[in-house]
């Protein structure tokens, strides 16, 4: 979002000595007076670097002086760790609660003895979805919950519905994404409104996109062994916990 609003550019900044502690309804007074009060400030923060503070927009970030003055747009590496320290908070900042998702709103696949447990959110014409569909048909020891959400056309919301009024809705989406099965045409009450909503909160705007059980968000499809990595990290950190 933020990169859209911000399209303009800002300028460099540059600090000199030491800040005063942040005046955050300045902070607030200038994001509003240059972007509109129709973007919010979710917070402001020391950062952990520059003297800088922190402004979330969302899962967004820009970086303020003490006032408001300065805005800087960005990412701030630091060069001896090689860590991108924004990449990094914007990764917190995306992060959810797995516990609060309402899986009885998606479809549930479970292969083996569905230890790994993980959710996507999905439209049923999104080619990286189907790419990682496929990719998921040989994965093993898996529980995937499935939000489907018809961002896509009109015929998305059309497959979405007839999906989720199949007699067995995982396995049409499956025969649909892996086989491209397309489902027979169906009318009944979804939940698709409900799982919209969802998606809205939690700021997907993109499909797939992918939550594991620690919260973390992959955007975007990943190999299938990325992803394997990344469930067995998960797996072994809740053993280690």
């Amino acid at each position: 979002m933020i990169k859209t609003i911000l399209a303009c550019g800002l300028a460099a900044l540059f600090l000199a000595g030491g800040l005063a502690r942040a005046d955050e309804a300045d902070i607030r007074k200038a994001i509003s007076s240059l972007y509109g009060a129709n973007v919010k400030v979710d917070g402001v923060h020391k950062a952990d670097a520059m003297g800088l503070y922190e402004v979330q927009i969302g899962t967004d970030i820009l970086y303020s002086d003490e006032k408001g003055r300065y805005l800087l747009q960005g990412d701030i590496v630091d060069v001896k760790s090689k860590k991108n320290i924004t990449e990094a908070r914007k990764a917190k900042l995306s992060q959810i609660k797995f516990s609060d998702l309402p899986l009885e709103l998606a479809l549930k696949t479970v292969r083996g003895n569905g230890r790994r447990i993980f959710a996507t959110f999905e439209d049923p014409n999104c080619g990286y979805c189907k790419k990682l569909a496929k990719d998921m048909v040989n994965m093993t020891d898996v529980t995937i919950y499935i939000f489907m959400i018809p961002i896509l056309s009109a015929d998305s919301a059309e497959k979405t519905k007839a999906i989720a009024c199949a007699a067995d809705p995982a396995k049409a989406w499956n025969d649909w994404m892996v086989k491209g099965a397309a489902p027979a045409a169906a009318n009944c009450a979804t939940k698709t409104d409900k799982v919209m909503a969802l998606a809205e909160k939690l700021g997907v705007h993109g499909t797939p996109t992918i939550f594991l059980t620690n919260g973390e968000r992959i955007p975007g499809a990943v190999p299938a062994a990325q992803l394997e990595d990344a469930l067995n990290r998960v797996a072994a950190a809740g053993k280690a916990g």
